[in-house]
């Protein structure tokens, strides 16, 4: 890790040690520490929770906006953007700070920069999976965009290079691509999968579980349908598993042995899909992130997935792996988090990290699933998936990957983390979990 960036995660680091101290006296139950690899572990995000969500962002020293083009110069005082805001942009739609929000006008790399010339450390952004404004990347769109941009009808080598470069990464039988723009377009579009293969209807989800915001998406995300003040009910083709957390779950690994776990959660998918073989019903699929995210950045216990995906395959289901957050060597530990798990899915949805905040995304999966979907007799087109623009910035995320080492990147920071955190841990008894 280089000196500056050294420095600014110590100064994180020591920040949450001091919400740690003031916590002691706000909260009685523990709080759990938890980060995630951004830049592949050249930016970081950083959360304490407990009863409340407590996010640390620490601003750095002051930076002059000399140099910068007339695009990125503020138009507007942070004031009359707050005003402007609150009159032509719905209210659901929130920002990350309630009070004295950040405005930010440039980034780059693991850094952030508002109006004022300040730079932060983003210890929140979850899309700029190998810096913001990587110059290659940048590079890669711009090009392409001086040159085409248009649909996938088009024949043109960018989309089947990208999906090349794609598969290569993705374990057998997965080898088919399906490009779209978003992640909840790609869950929305493995739902249907599912359904043409299986000729099945019914979902098993996670607890606390989130793939989207479209309707279809909704309706199988218990963090959106069970939210307060939610007024979508969740369908009776949705089944709940209990989220397998071994430290706050149903079953933890201080009441039971960590050999038992995986068997224990798995067992209640099991019951599951028992429970529909009585109603002369069959899974349509399981649907989960392989490291849940919005649940509280849930590691699964060993051998997890591997016993749900047998279970769901053997009573007609396919499996989906939601890999729209975790994906794309942030883990540290392999390219795709299911293969942490040893397991490999039907399909595998992809988001966030592929586009490097350009809105790509893309839905893999098997022969067999694609060929059910393609029998259908629907043809399936989307207007902006698979476009030249974004198959050649998703094809440059991929190659700066690859390139710079950035999941190795990842795995050594995210153990340098979970050891400066652990230690934390050590020192305040309230911390209760670092993961």
């Amino acid at each position: 890790m280089d000196e500056v960036f050294s420095r600014y995660l110590l100064n994180a680091i020591t920040t949450i040690e001091m919400v740690t101290t003031i916590a002691v006296g706000m909260h009685s139950k523990k709080l759990i520490v938890y980060f995630c690899s951004n830049v592949h572990g050249k930016s970081l995000k950083l959360n304490v929770c407990s009863l409340r969500n407590i996010f640390v962002s620490s601003a750095m020293e002051k930076e002059v906006h000399a140099d910068l083009p007339e695009i990125a110069r503020p138009r507007h005082s942070k004031e009359d953007t707050i005003k402007l805001r609150s009159k032509y942009i719905g209210p659901s739609c929130k920002l990350f700070f309630k009070q004295d929000p950040i405005k930010i006008v440039r980034a780059r790399g693991q850094y952030m920069y508002d109006e004022q010339g300040h730079r932060y450390l983003d210890c929140i952004n979850n899309v700029a999976s190998v810096g913001h404004c990587h110059p290659d990347v940048v590079k890669a769109g711009s090009d392409q965009m001086a040159i085409l941009s248009t649909n996938n009808r088009f024949l043109h080598d960018n989309i089947v290079t990208f999906a090349a470069s794609l598969i290569d990464t993705m374990p057998s039988p997965l080898s088919v691509c399906f490009m779209v723009n978003s992640g909840s377009e790609a869950n929305d579009l493995a739902l249907r999968l599912a359904r043409a293969h299986t000729k099945n209807s019914d979902i098993i989800v996670l607890d606390h579980a989130y793939h989207g915001h479209l309707t279809s998406l909704v309706e199988i995300s218990p963090y959106k349908f069970n939210a307060p003040g939610s007024n979508v009910p969740k369908p009776d083709y949705v089944h709940i598993a209990p989220v397998p957390d071994v430290y706050r779950g149903k079953y933890s690994d201080d009441r039971h042995a960590k050999s038992e776990l995986s068997d224990l959660y798995s067992a209640e998918v099991v019951d599951i899909i028992d429970d529909l073989a009585r109603s002369g019903k069959k899974p349509c699929a399981y649907i989960a992130e392989s490291m849940q995210s919005c649940g509280g950045q849930i590691i699964l216990p060993d051998g997890y997935l591997q016993k749900v995906y047998s279970a769901v395959r053997a009573a007609g289901g396919v499996c989906i792996a939601d890999e729209v957050q975790c994906g794309c060597g942030r883990d540290g530990e392999a390219f795709w988090s299911f293969s942490v798990q040893g397991a490999v899915p039907d399909i595998v949805t992809i988001g966030k990290p592929i586009g490097n905040g350009h809105p790509v995304s893309v839905v893999v999966t098997t022969p067999e699933v694609a060929e059910s979907f393609g029998s259908t007799g629907m043809e399936y087109f989307n207007t902006f998936g698979g476009n030249p623009v974004s198959c050649a910035i998703a094809h440059a995320v991929l190659d700066v990957i690859k390139r710079e080492g950035l999941q190795e990147h990842c795995r050594v920071t995210g153990n340098y983390c979970m050891t400066q955190l652990k230690a934390l841990a050590q020192k305040h008894d309230i911390i209760g979990d670092v993961r």
